[in-house]
């Protein structure tokens, strides 16, 4: 029986822990940092049909339908003016069983670590990770050590695990993006059955429901550049005088939303430049460890499961080899994507706005355009 150590009880982490979990071959142990498993209430996530169609593998069909919902539509609005552009049938990529998703990511990972509990281990901060011909030795602070066949990293955007392996040669960047985020009780000023996106100059916001009594998802991206100290100090996010200074940068048309926000919070986006190849095909990296998007493709807890699912095939075939290759390539492809639609979102010249919306309102009737833009990553 081969021994499995993934460090990072995130969404990937324990998604991939799932998988493993059927196979009597292997053995895994979760690590996690935190004394708990971390269920942000106010986070909601999108999963298109591509990530839907592999949870179902371990039962996500089955997960109760007053915790999950189906928007059928993007509804695309401009803020200047208010009015609707266009909107976008995401309903025309899904199949019976496997429809595009919303719910909140607490819901997720609560249904994720069901029956895992016997094999995470909490309070595990990573100290120092050995790599011994084909056995990695894990040494975390609270001295205990840990020996395992196969290395799985799913730590997030900031792994420590990362650094450790790389000397600290990959770091991400700041975005010069803020990210706002939080739950809007159920409103009447806001489509409850779809996905509304707001387009502004350097910003742009997204309310999606995350369930069918109407609960709804805040999320706002807004340009903001900060210093190296103001993008270490993390202390700052919490500060009022900073996030009145960041609410008086919102759009005015945007304000109505922002003062029935609850549990409002915000903080700096971090993407990833580059990729770490490693030279042990023991060890990998998955989720926001391997590779962070810019958050306007709605893609990341996605491309964490579809990775997630490609490395435990790879595993378990012994191709762990091409793994790497096939992953990069998707990668770049969602983030190519995820950076065009950053730049079309906050676009602020008048004539270029007019224009981007002119095209929107051709190219989301575009069948042959929405399956390449679109149907690539989604299937």
């Amino acid at each position: 029986m081969k021994k499995v150590g993934i460090i990072g009880a995130g969404i990937s982490g324990l998604y991939i822990a799932n998988l493993f979990k059927r196979n009597s071959n292997y053995q895994i142990t979760v690590f996690e940092k935190n004394h708990v498993i971390d269920l942000d209430e106010g986070y909601g996530i999108q999963l298109s049909v591509n990530s839907v169609k592999l949870l179902n593998q371990i039962g996500f069909d089955k997960f109760k339908d007053d915790k999950k919902f189906n928007p059928n539509k993007i509804n695309f609005y401009s803020i200047k003016s208010s009015n609707k552009i266009c909107d976008l049938d995401i309903s025309e990529f899904n199949s019976q069983e496997c429809k595009y998703t919303t719910l909140k990511r607490s819901d997720l990972v609560n249904f994720l670590k069901v029956g895992l509990e016997q094999s995470i281990k909490t309070n595990h901060n990573i100290s120092k990770i050995d790599q011994e011909n084909k056995k990695i030795k894990l040494n975390f602070e609270n001295n205990e050590i840990f020996e395992c066949d196969y290395l799985i990293i799913s730590d997030g955007v900031f792994s420590k695990s990362k650094s450790l392996i790389s000397n600290n040669k990959t770091q991400p960047s700041f975005n010069k993006m803020l990210a706002l985020r939080g739950t809007i009780p159920n409103s009447q000023k806001i489509d409850c059955n779809n996905i509304s996106l707001f387009l502004g100059p350097d910003f742009h916001q997204v309310i999606y429901p995350v369930n069918p009594s109407g609960d709804l998802n805040f999320i706002a991206i807004l340009k903001y550049d900060l210093s190296i100290n103001e993008q270490k100090n993390h202390l700052l996010f919490n500060e009022n005088n900073f996030i009145k200074k960041i609410l008086d940068d919102i759009p005015l048309e945007m304000r109505e939303f922002i003062n029935e926000i609850k549990q409002l919070k915000i903080f700096p986006v971090f993407i990833s430049n580059n990729f770490f190849k490693l030279k042990n095909d023991n060890v990998h990296f998955i989720g926001d460890a391997l590779f962070a998007f810019p958050p306007s493709f709605a893609q990341g807890a996605s491309q964490s499961i579809e990775g997630a699912y490609e490395l435990f095939k790879s595993i378990e075939n012994k191709t762990e080899n091409s793994f790497f290759k096939n992953r990069v390539s998707k990668i770049r492809m969602v983030n190519n994507r995820s950076k065009f639609n950053q730049f079309a979102f906050h676009l602020s010249n008048p004539l270029t706005t007019f224009l981007r919306n002119i095209f929107l309102k051709k190219l989301v009737k575009n069948k042959k355009f929405l399956e390449s833009y679109l149907g690539k990553i989604y299937r």
